[in-house]
């Protein structure tokens, strides 16, 4: 009897921040995963190619994906 390889994640977190040439990109915290695109629309699909792309087999895939988006700002005192 052949047992199936276990999900290696069950989660991938993705750190989001807009690009300061526009847009925004996205880098998996823990994973080589890196991916940039104009709106978030865009990004999430590509973040999912992106993930089909790292973990070809099915069953090693992460099956939620978590965007922390972080937002920069600086101001005076």
């Amino acid at each position: 009897m052949s047992r199936t390889k276990q999900t290696k994640h069950n989660e991938i977190i993705f750190l989001v921040e807009q690009s300061p040439e526009g847009g925004f990109s996205a880098r998996a915290l823990g994973e080589s995963i890196f991916t940039e695109a104009d709106d978030m629309e865009t990004l999430r699909k590509d973040i999912r190619d992106a993930i089909q792309c790292h973990f070809p087999h099915h069953e090693e895939r992460p099956r939620l994906i978590r965007l922390h988006e972080v937002h920069e700002e600086v101001f005076e005192v």
